[in-house]
């Protein structure tokens, strides 16, 4: 690990050791559920978020404690969900009622991009340990304070970029840092292509659904269904598209084998071609990027050929995804093992407790990880500050392609030199009164 990061993951740990909407219903026995438990209790969750990859984190949450608040702004939703959890969880439309329950250790975040750093934010302010899904900032701002707060907080926070848990990346990682291609000098990058669609009709937002609730701090817009549940990544107002939903992965993994997982590139270029198209998708229908890093290592994105990270060095090359490990360096393990206990990259114990442990969980086990962490107070492997670098270079290739033309970036300071135009983009305007408030 760099100076940095183990800073940071050792400052994390020794500092553990140390106007809301009125929601659906609330019937918690808070007197019961706030006595003294002993720390091997089932933890209490709150999930915030509950479609798609929300109820899939919920449920997976389920291993290690029990789901009693559940959180959506769309009441159909959250009434699905509650059915799905057995039926006795309370249900909220806004967060921040739930948060303001002392029964509750940890809450995961499944909402749309647009709203992770916000509730994160609150929920560390709240005492609470969360898990929330990738990426986990709109912009580099965002990701800036979070980081802040978590190290004021002290609490854990697991983001969903699970392939760092996964064997075939870790395995990858540490091969490549441990010099088995050579001396590392390009990265290639392929997420797919963002769909095009449009124009989509304008309609009353329906009566289940609080609409503004929903966009936050984003601007206020009359409702297109498209725009929300799953295909809000295809609008740059709540996401990023593929360079932050792909990305948000594959860009990790990228830096985790750079070694710059802690730190960023100092010059990005980009180009893209963008619809016009009224009311419909406005990410980029093609797009690129490349950037340079300090050590010369070059990383590229691309969104045409087989998804996946190459990772390419003076010797050798080594791909990865997530069916698939392969190359040269892979093939000579059998005869030429590779000693991982001497390379590996996290430094607490990520396997499976076997008391924990479910068929899934024997290979990949980032939320047994995290609620490890919470237990045992230590940083996560998928780390606030990882993740705020690796939403950091998703941000960094958008806005590069977005500018059309070669930037220039300070990592340590995080900011554009010598640019007030690029600068201006790691910000945005947010609506009141749903600012973040740290």
């Amino acid at each position: 690990m760099t100076t940095s990061r183990r800073r940071f993951l050792q400052g994390v740990a020794a500092t553990a050791a140390a106007g809301a909407i009125v929601p659906y219903v609330f019937t918690a026995d808070a007197e019961e559920r706030t006595q003294p438990r002993s720390k091997n209790d089932r933890l209490r969750i709150g999930a915030i978020g509950m479609r798609y990859q929300g109820s899939v984190i919920a449920e997976k949450a389920l291993a290690h404690g029990d789901v009693v608040a559940i959180c959506d702004v769309d009441r159909q939703i959250a009434e699905k969900a509650r059915a799905q959890f057995g039926g006795k969880a309370d249900l909220y439309e806004d967060y921040r009622k739930m948060l303001d329950r002392k029964d509750l250790d940890v809450v995961t975040i499944g909402t749309p991009d647009h709203w992770h750093t916000a509730i994160s934010i609150d929920a560390c302010l709240a005492g609470k340990d969360v898990y929330c899904e990738k990426p986990l900032t709109l912009t580099i701002d965002e990701g800036k304070r979070l980081v802040r707060v978590v190290r004021q907080t002290g609490r854990v926070l697991q983001v969903g970029s699970w392939q760092r848990s996964d064997h075939r990346f870790r395995l990858a990682c540490e091969m490549v840092r441990a010099g088995r291609i050579g001396k590392l000098r390009r990265v290639l990058v392929t997420l797919g292509k963002n769909p095009r669609g449009g124009p989509f009709r304008v309609e009353p937002p329906p009566a289940h659904l609080n609409w503004d609730l929903w966009l936050g701090q984003t601007p206020s817009v009359p409702y297109i269904k498209e725009r929300c549940h799953y295909t809000f990544r295809w609008w740059y107002e709540y996401s990023g598209g593929q360079m932050t939903d792909w990305g948000a992965h594959h860009m990790d993994i990228a830096q985790w084998g750079i070694g710059a997982d802690d730190s960023g590139p100092v010059e990005i270029e980009g180009k893209a071609e963008f619809p016009n198209i009224p009311n419909g998708y406005n990410v980029a229908t093609s797009f690129s990027a490349r950037m340079r890093y300090a050590n010369g290592v070059e990383l590229i994105v691309e969104d045409e050929g087989r998804n996946g990270v190459m990772f390419e060095g003076e010797r050798d090359h080594l791909f990865v995804n997530r069916g698939t490990i392969a190359g040269r360096p892979v093939d000579a393990l059998k005869d030429d093992p590779f000693p991982r206990e001497q390379f590996k990259l996290y430094p607490y114990d990520n396997l499976a407790r076997p008391e924990r442990m479910g068929k899934l969980d024997a290979i990949i086990n980032h939320m047994g990880n995290f609620f490890d962490c919470v237990r045992d107070r230590q940083p996560p492997i998928s780390d606030v500050v990882t993740q705020h670098r690796a939403a950091s270079v998703c941000h960094l290739a958008n806005i590069a392609m977005r500018l059309g033309r070669k930037l220039r970036w300070d990592p340590t300071g995080e900011v554009f030199v010598g640019d007030d135009e690029a600068n201006g983009w790691l910000r945005r305007e947010q609506r009141k009164p749903y600012q973040i408030r740290a």
